[in-house]
C-alpha cells in the first residue's frame, strides 16, 4: 500500500545538491488503472497502481533494460522525466493530539524537479506508514499547497495529457 501526500513548494532548499538524487523517466500505458514503466538511473520497473489519491495499492515488478524499452514504445511518447532528490525528515511534526511516533521515526521527502515540457513544476511527496500519520502530518515551512487530492498534479494525469 502506498500512502503519500503531495505538495507544491515555496522555495527550494538552499543545500539541495548535498542530497542524493536520481534521474527518473516514466511512461504510462494506462491511467485507469495506472500502469507505468519507469527507469531510475540504471534500474527498470513496471508498476501497477490501484484507485485512490492518497492511499492506494502499488505493485512493482523489476524489468530488464530490453523489456523497459520495448514497453516504453507502447506509451505513445507519454513520457515524464524528472530529477528526484531524497531529503531526510528525521523529526517530522504531527498535529496536536496525534500520538507521537518513536524517536527513530524518520520520513523522506521526495522532491521532484520536472524536466520540460513540465518544468518549472516541482512537487514534494512524503510517504507514510498509515493514513492516520499522513493526515496528521504538519508539512515543513518551505512546503506550499497540499495537492494530494488534485488529479492535475499526479504524474499519470500530466503524462497522458501532454
Amino acid at each position: 500500500m502506498e500512502i503519500e501526500r503531495k505538495f507544491t513548494i515555496k522555495q527550494l532548499p538552499t543545500d539541495l545538491e548535498s542530497y542524493p538524487s536520481r534521474h527518473i523517466e516514466q511512461g504510462y500505458l494506462s491511467e485507469s488503472p495506472v500502469i507505468r514503466v519507469r527507469k531510475e538511473d540504471d534500474e527498470y520497473f513496471l508498476t501497477y497502481k490501484g484507485k485512490g489519491m492518497m492511499a492506494r495499492k502499488e505493485t512493482n515488478l523489476a524489468l530488464n533494460q530490453d523489456a523497459y524499452y520495448h514497453l516504453r514504445t507502447k506509451t505513445d511518447g507519454k513520457i515524464i522525466s524528472k530529477r528526484r532528490y531524497l531529503i531526510p525528515l528525521p523529526h517530522p511534526v504531527f498535529r496536536q493530539g496525534f500520538p507521537l511516533p518513536p524517536d527513530d521515526y524518520h520520513l523522506t521527502i521526495e522532491l521532484d524537479i520536472f524536466d520540460p515540457p513540465f518544468a518549472p513544476l516541482i512537487i514534494a511527496e512524503v510517504e507514510f506508514g498509515s493514513q492516520e500519520a499522513a493526515e496528521a502530518f504538519v508539512p515543513p515551512e518551505w512546503f506550499d499547497e497540499d495537492v494530494t487530492y488534485q488529479k492535475e498534479y499526479h504524474n499519470s494525469y500530466l503524462a497522458l495529457r501532454s
